[in-house]
């Protein structure tokens, strides 16, 4: 049996041990098609043999742009892997400045892009790069194509050369250099070992509950993000069948198409699925609204393995027939997990999800940590409401005086690329520091608090948690995004951008205009309204801790105008940027 040690390991070991008819199945037009283990592997040597043709050498890298996760991705990614060279992928979304950047600091010298709209950016900058050559995944007319480079591969002549190259690669190399998005300045460049991943598939696999060889798995978070591609190496090595959505607008579709048992999400994505759930609930009438929300209630009290009494779960087993068959049918019908990173997940997710027997488990780590280090796990009494999980096997937390979080592991990264000093600032000895606040509770959960960086204090010199707060505020439905400001002023104020859809929804049933956004932005019905949500929130906080004023933006927030990184986190210090004089309202006037 082959021995895992190397990310390129784990299809060979999937061939062995499960050998899948569909290892990965991408979308094209309206056709799904599947490609076979044995398949994969065999174009992921076609594409090894052509690099090498091509002049590629160990250490080279190439980076890999896609607007959407595909099969060809994880062929390029074996491919480039097993030659000795590194894979730099890169989030589609991000400014032509960053792809400078991020091409430059990593010396990547041959790309790979998806399609039209990513080949347009990265054409506008090439000549200020050492790229060679960009290959597309789809086909674009006078473009080289990737399957140039499996073309170039056919003649199997040059395969021992690959064999060698395989041999070569040692589990403590570097692999990838994953750039963060990061929430201020300029991308890091992560270096993370084969085993660095390697080990964190492994230490997470006893975690998730699969059916090997049998499972089917939903993928659409971005493959450039750690956390999306660590579970798509989890998956080859439990045998499930990866499916790739063709994008977030068709997830729905795709759910019905696939019928998947699992899929990962960040936190913004399970609160759209839940207040579309529930926005559906308030148009039922009668005897049906009352049952609907009945069964919404028992879900937000919620506790696992039968806290609540015989009582509750009588109802619930009720609940879960009426109402909730209802959510796991708009999943797909099958869905038995679904895994959650990236940003706190809030209670009442966790909570009315469980209920439904469609468990969210919520985990944490970051890119540095490749990237889980604690997960939550039904099985076991390894969930508990408001933790993100025990940690995971062959991974030491400690939590340092000031509260922060400090890891250590195989899985720790071997250090930020060309940047030996910000490595050092974020290490103590083995110990990795990661920025987050928590504590492990008595029976090994690991609770955050929040961002060690984004705490902040008031003029009164009472410390804020942005985080906490903000996370309570978007549980109202008027609230898309929100961010707690005041540092060094008297009191935290917020800057929220609403719901859209749904204050359109709710101005309409008010008899209020809601043609033009901005002018529905200022009416003093909804800014009430809305004051009222903050009231509620502010019960749960101390008086220094409660929102003074708030101001909407009348735009919505997003990645492309600089507001989110890729994984939907607040850019802060740009967001103060853009509501500079919103801000100067709140404080100054």
């Amino acid at each position: 049996m082959t021995n895992l040690t190397r990310l390129f390991d784990f299809p060979y070991y999937q061939l062995e041990k499960y050998n899948l008819s569909k290892s990965l199945t991408t979308k094209y037009g309206d056709t799904w098609v599947s490609t076979s283990t044995q398949d994969y592997i065999d174009k992921a040597n076609a594409i090894s043999r052509g690099l090498l043709r091509l002049g590629v050498k160990p250490n080279d890298k190439i980076a890999i742009i896609s607007s959407t996760n595909r099969t060809e991705w994880n062929i390029m990614d074996i491919g480039v892997l097993q030659i000795g060279a590194q894979n730099i992928p890169i989030y589609p979304t991000i400014s032509e400045t960053d792809y400078e950047y991020i091409l430059n600091h990593s010396e990547a010298i041959y790309c790979i892009v998806s399609d039209q709209a990513v080949l347009e950016k990265i054409n506008k900058i090439k000549g200020n790069t050492l790229l060679k050559e960009v290959y597309t995944f789809d086909e674009i007319e006078n473009e080289k194509n990737w399957k140039e480079l499996l073309a170039l591969g056919e003649d199997t002549s040059n395969q021992n050369e690959v064999e060698v190259c395989k041999a070569n690669v040692n589990p403590n190399d570097l692999a990838t250099i994953i750039y963060t998005s990061g929430t201020t300045g300029t991308p890091k460049g992560v270096m993370l070992s084969h085993n660095n991943i390697v080990s964190d598939v492994l230490n997470c696999e006893k975690r998730v509950p699969f059916n090997y060889g049998k499972s089917r798995a939903l993928s659409f978070l971005p493959i450039c993000h750690v956390f999306e591609r660590m579970l798509l190496y989890l998956y080859q090595y439990c045998g499930v069948e990866i499916y790739f959505a063709e994008s977030i607008d068709k997830m729905s579709d795709n759910l019905k198409e696939v019928h998947p048992h699992v899929m990962s999400a960040v936190p913004r994505l399970y609160e759209k699925v839940y207040d579309k759930i529930v926005a559906k609930g308030g148009e039922l009438t009668g005897i049906k609204k009352a049952l609907f929300f009945w069964a919404i209630d028992l879900g937000l009290r919620y506790e696992p393995y039968g806290k609540n009494g015989w009582w509750y779960e009588k109802q619930l087993s009720l609940a879960r027939k009426l109402i909730f068959s209802k959510w796991k049918e708009g999943l797909g019908g099958e869905i038995q997990i679904m895994v959650s990173g990236s940003a706190p997940l809030q209670a009442r997710l966790t909570r009315t999800f469980a209920a439904a027997g469609i468990p969210i488990m919520e985990g944490y780590g970051l890119t540095e940590t490749s990237p889980v280090i604690a997960v939550n796990d039904e099985r076991n009494f390894g969930f508990q409401i408001g933790t993100v999980g025990k940690l995971i096997d062959n991974v030491e937390v400690k939590i340092a005086e000031d509260g922060e979080i400090l890891v250590k592991g195989p899985n720790v990264m071997l250090g930020y690329y060309k940047d030996p000093e910000k490595t050092a600032s974020v290490m103590s000895g083995e110990y990795f520091h990661t920025g987050d606040i928590g504590e492990i509770c008595d029976d090994g959960f690991l609770k955050i608090t929040d961002r060690k960086k984004e705490i902040f204090k008031t003029s009164g010199g009472k410390y804020i948690a942005p985080a906490v707060i903000e996370n309570q505020l978007k549980q109202s439905r008027f609230i898309e995004q929100v961010m707690v400001i005041g540092e060094g002023e008297k009191m935290p104020a917020a800057l929220i951008q609403p719901n859209f859809d749904f204050i359109k929804e709710w101005a309409k049933r008010h008899n209020i205009d809601s043609s033009d956004i901005k002018t529905l932005c200022k009416n003093e019905h909804l800014l009430d309204r809305i004051q009222k949500e903050i009231d509620f929130s502010n019960k749960d906080f101390g008086k220094w801790e409660q929102i003074k004023v708030f101001k909407i933006t009348p735009e919505t927030w997003s990645i492309e105008k600089g507001h989110l990184t890729p994984t939907l986190k607040l850019k802060r210090k740009i967001i103060k940027e853009i509501y500079k004089s919103l801000i100067e309202s709140i404080y100054r006037s």
